[in-house]
């Protein structure tokens, strides 16, 4: 049996208030739910997707807002990740806000290492053509391959001709596949999402596989991902 049940209602709601008072007086009137509705559904379900994928880390529901001007304390989702590294590392992404479950597969940024390497595989027939055909049956069955979390550069990187035949993906600073599932989907409150979110990633297994073998770990030093624990979530039960 399941040890996730599927996302209660009050997740949703939590994050639905949450954005209308992002602050420590709803957070503290409200934490038993999200240790009892966001939190332990969500480390339930990170658990039952370890059989399949690399250990996960949740994200701490805090925001640093050292460098920000926005000073909301508190982040508006439950997240986690399979990565160690916040720039360089390939791997798996979710989240859940007030809204929707939201997961992604790939680099978010890549270090500059990886970049060069990316860039070379595009500018290759052979690769190029083979990365193009991914995005292509990925975006059939529904899930969007983006640039990921940095904006495209607005011309060629410098070595590359401004006509190049793919020089949108050239422009790229990161690659990740994403997909969004809105909270009223009737599935996210039972254990099938599991299901969904395990087809998904699996669906993404070919751009996985390219960017391993094309673009592969940055040798470069890399900042930590922000996160509750370094520990997989199956080692804190």
């Amino acid at each position: 049996m399941s040890i996730f049940q599927g996302f209660p209602p009050e997740a949703f709601t939590f994050f639905a208030g949450l954005e209308e008072d992002n602050s420590k007086t709803y957070w503290e009137a409200h934490k038993a739910i999200w240790e009892e509705k966001v939190s332990a559904p969500m480390q339930d379900f990170l658990t039952e997707l370890e059989a399949d994928f690399p250990p996960f880390r949740l994200f701490r529901p805090n925001r640093d807002v050292r460098f920000s001007k926005d000073k909301s304390p508190y982040k508006l989702w439950i997240g986690a990740t399979s990565e160690a590294v916040d720039q360089g590392g390939t791997g798996y992404y979710i989240r859940l806000g007030a809204s929707s479950l939201w997961l992604a597969c790939g680099i978010h940024t890549m270090a500059k290492d990886q970049l060069e390497h990316f860039r070379a595989a595009i500018d290759s027939d052979l690769y190029g053509s083979q990365f193009e055909e991914i995005v292509h049956t990925l975006s059939q069955a529904s899930l969007s391959v983006t640039p990921g979390r940095e904006e495209p550069l607005k011309s060629a990187p410098q070595g590359y001709a401004k006509d190049h035949p793919r020089i949108n993906f050239l422009r790229w600073k990161g690659v990740i596949m994403v997909k969004e599932f809105n909270r009223a989907e009737d599935w996210l409150q039972t254990p099938q999402a599991v299901e969904y979110v395990r087809d998904a990633w699996h669906a993404a297994e070919p751009l996985k596989d390219w960017l391993d073998k094309h673009v592969g770990q940055s040798q470069e030093p890399r900042e930590k991902a922000s996160s509750r624990s370094r520990k997989p979530l199956s080692a804190r039960r």
